[in-house]
């Protein structure tokens, strides 16, 4: 296909830029792959202060700690994990051949699919930048990032430096609001990755469906915890409190809210308010506890507890005296809620902030019913010690990905799938499934002069009534 410029966008055209570098090198070599790579390292360890600093700045106030380790060090890991595999990974993978075409030969073989489009949240937008990058550079692709309108310094750092470190026909980023973000989902691309709320998802895939454009999304929902009567509760607190807390609650994946056996309701949030004065003394002062994003969502989560109280729901600050001024804006104040229903707004949309419903249940099966009945969560979290309890929670659950006796740490694992399921996504990316995704897999079946498979060509005789009796044959 030809490619022409029809328009004056500099989003068009660089996505022609790079369509047309992919057509004239389709298949990039080992060791061009390999240096894209260490550029992407280069990158982020010789500007960790910058892209801290810029993303600090478009939070009002991000820990510095979180920054540097759930999106730089994360990135530079994910780099070394590729790095150390690709020429693996770019092996054509033998497949087995049917009797009747030996001594053929088949196998895969990965191709890159070409220009990748990578649609960025605001929430971890130098991890879900580069994090994508790596895996379409290793699969031999160009990508276009689109950066979100609420991190514009973080996006302005990230534009910069790509502009340094890649030429535009390789990677490049963009920056702008709902019109650039539609326009960059009507483009042809290969293949598109949105990671985002479900709603937004929608859109995006409706906008792709035009142009038959393949997508993987990465969307959110209400990821429960289950604790379980036989849990080492003190460790469950643990994880959930560092879960829910981490960038204040704004992780698709974090604990949602909890399901808790009725018998351990009371010592689990003792314990999770020891869990926040141990781990975030002075919480509102503290140097580790991030920001909300913007006022609006400030005020979104400040409705929620709002209508949760005026409908029953037991408010309780998760640690005391932690309303204390702050010089740092935006910071919200977590709390934990009990006596909630389900028919509250706050159990019914992901709630993307340092908030906590807890809820009783009496049984397992009446915990995992809970989960079935609702749409399918991003992420899913048992404590337990009990091992048949814990592959019955697997198996009767649908949900993207779990962890158990933890939080979150099943994402953190190069060589697992990530993903959702039903309204938390579709398909998946890490590790080699990133590859994967951005890459055709391409069947290729070589025929030998030998192959018995001419037995099939007409005019057919005795041996293929042989045969097809022999085959059809009724046991």
């Amino acid at each position: 296909m030809t490619y022409t410029l029809e328009k004056s966008s500099v989003l068009e055209a660089l996505f022609v830029q790079q369509k047309l570098a992919a057509q004239k090198s389709p298949y990039p070599s080992y060791e061009q792959r390999i240096e894209a790579l260490k550029k992407v390292q280069k990158l982020v360890v010789d500007n960790e202060t910058l892209l801290t600093q810029a993303l600090s700045e478009d939070f009002s106030y991000r820990s510095p700690h979180e920054t540097r380790l759930l999106e730089l060090i994360s990135i530079v890991e994910n780099c070394k994990y590729t790095c150390k595999r690709l020429a693996k990974w770019m092996k054509a993978e033998k497949r087995s051949v049917s009797l009747l075409f030996k001594p053929g030969k088949a196998r895969v073989h990965y191709q890159p699919l070409g220009v990748i489009g990578n649609v960025v949240p605001w929430n971890y937008p130098i991890h879900l930048a580069l994090g994508p990058l790596i895996g379409a550079l290793a699969a031999g692709n160009r990508m276009l990032i689109k950066m979100s309108e609420l991190t514009p310094k973080t996006g302005e750092v990230l534009q910069n430096l790509i502009e340094e470190y890649f030429s535009p026909d390789e990677v490049a980023v963009i920056n702008g609001g709902t019109s650039v973000a539609q326009e960059f989902c009507s483009l042809p691309f290969d293949h598109l990755l949105f990671t985002g709320s479900s709603a937004v998802g929608k859109l995006v895939m409706q906008e792709a469906s035009k142009n038959l454009t393949p997508v993987t999304l990465e969307l959110g929902g209400k990821s429960p915890v289950i604790v379980d009567e036989d849990a080492d509760l003190k460790h469950a607190a643990e994880r959930v409190i560092i879960g829910k807390l981490l960038n204040a609650g704004q992780t698709c994946v974090a604990p949602d809210y909890v399901l808790i056996h009725e018998k351990c309701t009371e010592q689990f949030i003792h314990l999770c308010k020891e869990v926040a004065n141990s781990r975030y003394p002075n919480l509102m002062n503290n140097p580790d506890y991030s920001a909300i994003i913007n006022d609006h969502h400030v005020e979104r989560l400040q409705k929620l507890l709002k209508e949760a109280e005026e409908q029953g729901a037991h408010l309780s600050k998760l640690q005391e005296g932690a309303n204390k001024a702050s010089s740092k804006a935006r910071l919200f104040e977590p709390i934990i809620m009990t006596n909630v229903k389900p028919s509250m707004r706050i159990m019914q949309e992901e709630i993307f902030g340092p908030i906590l419903p807890i809820l009783s249940y009496r049984s397992i099966d009446e915990a995992i019913d809970y989960i079935a009945q609702r749409p399918h969560p991003l992420a899913l979290y048992y404590f337990g010690k009990d091992r048949k309890i814990q592959e019955k929670v697997i198996k009767n659950t649908q949900c993207g990905g779990m962890t158990i006796n933890g939080t979150m740490t099943h994402v953190a694992q190069e060589d697992l799938p990530f993903g959702g399921v039903g309204t938390s996504g579709m398909g998946q990316y890490h590790g080699k499934e990133t590859f994967k995704t951005f890459s055709h897999a391409k069947s290729i079946y070589q025929e030998s002069s030998w192959s018995q498979g001419k037995i099939l060509y007409p005019p057919y005789g005795r041996i293929v009534n042989y045969l097809i009796n022999k085959l059809l044959i009724k046991n």
